[in-house]
């Protein structure tokens, strides 16, 4: 699995940000396209279980930014000189949980995880393999049953970010599966739509 981030923080029990390991981190740090928008990542805790969470949003952080003090060296003797300044900058993603699954039993739950994950933890990228397991359940039907955490804590990107997942999951379902998430998709465009009236 690659490795994306580590935990920095947490704004609720579901609601985490991880900061993007950089060059400064690995010799190979995650190309952008790794941590983008919904992207379902997996944060181990144990031995056997993960917790699995989703990406919904990224923040910049830039200590320098309005601090308009002479420089004593240019930026790149900063990396040799001064390792730490260059690493205050960075990206910060915020994750919600939705679930968690056991690598041993194989057996996947979604809802609001009950452990608590600690600073430094590693975020890795879940495959997208991995992540339609995620959604389904042991007779094969899908699953989402985080739809209200979703729609609850992820604010403002909660329609976009469910769409998203919807056209991640879509390509590897049944074709009466699909139906179900054609039905779905649509409930979301009225209610985007009805949202947009109120405004």
């Amino acid at each position: 699995m690659l490795k994306l981030a580590k935990i920095v923080k947490s704004n609720s029990h579901l609601d985490y940000v991880g900061r993007v390991i950089d060059a400064l981190d690995a010799d190979e740090p995650p190309a952008a396209a790794d941590y983008g928008f919904a992207q379902f990542v997996s944060i181990p805790l144990d031995e056997e279980l993960d917790v699995v969470g989703v990406i919904y949003n990224s923040m910049l952080a830039n200590p320098d930014y309005g601090s308009y003090g002479p420089r004593l060296s240019p930026a790149p003797d900063l990396s040799v000189l001064s390792p730490d300044y260059l690493n205050e900058q960075g990206v910060l993603i915020g994750i919600l949980l939705l679930g968690w699954r056991n690598r041993v039993t194989k057996e996947r739950q979604q809802g609001v995880p009950r452990r608590v994950i600690p600073v430094n933890q590693v975020i890795y990228r879940l495959a997208d393999k991995e992540a339609f397991e995620f959604h389904q359940q042991a007779d094969g039907q899908l699953q989402l049953h985080y739809y209200s955490q979703v729609i609850t804590h992820a604010g403002m990107f909660s329609v976009p970010l469910i769409e998203a997942i919807l056209e991640q999951l879509e390509p590897q379902c049944q074709p009466g599966e699909k139906q179900r998430l054609c039905v779905l998709k649509q409930a979301l465009v009225w209610q985007r739509t009805v949202g947009g009236m109120r405004l």
